[in-house]
């Protein structure tokens, strides 16, 4: 069946990874491995983090939170240091905005879907022309792995879910939209999901044109 949308997540595929900048944070402060996202899973639905990307609580009132769920866990850190690392981690990456150029140019759609944080909108603002949908989780007060959030997006964008690819970084969030129908691709190393995007599409989306 033909693809008439790409879907990409954000962190960790147009821009620099957030689990990268987590994996940092962890080892500069020897914390155990895996010990942040840990924390993010096991809290679940009514965790700081999943509430922080609802947009239900804002920035300030997050750090406190999230520190009581890393003590409660049995690690101490500042919540506040983790999402400067994660900001600094946040910068764009050329080859994939080129991509979705070259795809809109191509007559497809390309949508983003992010799981964010209330206070982001500066630096999103300066993404969101390049694409033709553009869906928080922190605005629409869902997210990812929710359902509800890609079913959402497809309706935005106007394609059903069997029609769209979707990018992202964590496999979670890949089995959610799997489940739906999406052509899903796992970004662990940008230039290997681009390779992987191209065969789906039949498009040249690196190199020259």
């Amino acid at each position: 069946m033909e693809h008439r949308a790409v879907i990409f997540d954000l962190g960790g595929v147009i821009l620099g990874s957030p689990l990268h900048a987590i994996a940092r944070f962890e080892r500069e402060l020897r914390i155990p491995a895996g010990f942040i996202n840990g924390v993010v899973v096991k809290t679940g639905h009514a965790g700081a983090w999943a509430r922080l990307e609802r947009g239900e609580l804002p920035m300030e009132a997050f750090f406190g939170a999230f520190e009581g769920d890393c003590a409660a866990a049995g690690q101490r850190l500042s919540a506040r240091d983790l999402m400067a690392e994660i900001g600094q981690a946040a910068e764009p990456r050329p080859r994939m905005l080129e991509a979705v150029r070259r795809i809109r140019a191509h007559g497809l759609r390309a949508g983003a879907l992010t799981n964010n944080w209330p206070g982001e909108d500066d630096r999103h603002d300066e993404l969101k022309a390049h694409f033709d949908v553009f869906v928080e989780s922190s605005v629409v007060g869902l997210r990812k792995p929710d359902p509800r959030i890609y079913h959402h997006t497809c309706a935005e964008i106007d394609v059903p879910p069997d029609r769209a690819v979707f990018l992202d970084d964590i496999g979670s969030n890949l089995k959610a939209a799997r489940s739906l129908g999406m052509t899903t691709i796992k970004v662990d190393d940008p230039d290997t999901a681009l390779q992987e995007l191209e065969a789906i599409l039949g498009l040249a989306l690196t190199g020259d044109t």
